[in-house]
């Protein structure tokens, strides 16, 4: 009796560890399409690349956790509430492991409430270059990511991406991850 008694507690265990290691996903009542929820990736260090997460970025204003319009990458994304357009944005920094040519893409969600004139700048090596993206365009990589183009980063943390709200009145900006992927060293 002890003995399974144990063995239901070890059970238990693995069951609440394997939990706290792997994010938990909304249910199909929390999000608008349901059919979607198969694409999230909760766990950045499943994608290739150096991958940074709206939980990592330098946020400027005030911005609103989500899970009703997946996919996404972690455990939710943020919007900017339609609100203050101007003055939000959100600057993700990778650490690169080495010196090279990088494509970078952004991850977000779509549908006719997004913004079609996001204004995302990528700070490289050479400069900074800003490229404008429609999010209420679906994402075409694994219908989570859009690439925005390839740039030469230095190894470290000397690169970032730019995600900001301006100039995107009347409509929500998405902010999920970026992903860098070395293409050539």
């Amino acid at each position: 009796m002890v003995y399974i008694m144990l063995l239901a507690l070890v059970n238990a265990l693995d069951l609440a560890q394997a939990a706290s290691r792997d994010p938990l996903l909304p249910r199909p009542d929390q999000v608008d399409k349901p059919e979607n929820i198969k694409f999230i990736v909760p766990d950045k260090s499943k994608l290739a690349g150096t991958v940074v997460d709206n939980t990592e970025a330098k946020l400027v204003g005030e911005w609103k956790h989500s899970v009703h319009t997946p996919p996404f990458v972690g455990v939710s994304y943020i919007h900017d509430m339609k609100e203050k357009k101007g003055q939000k944005s959100a600057t993700f920094t990778p650490d690169l492991p080495r010196t090279g040519l990088y494509e970078v893409r952004v991850s977000h969600n779509s549908n006719i409430r997004r913004a079609n004139g996001v204004p995302v700048t990528v700070h490289h090596s050479m400069g900074k270059t800003v490229v404008k993206i429609n999010e209420g365009e679906p994402a075409p990589i694994a219908k989570l990511f859009r690439s925005i183009g390839l740039f030469h980063f230095k190894k470290g943390r000397k690169g970032s991406v730019t995600i900001s709200t301006e100039g995107t009145e009347g409509k929500y900006v998405i902010v999920d991850s970026v992903q860098f992927l070395i293409v050539m060293p």
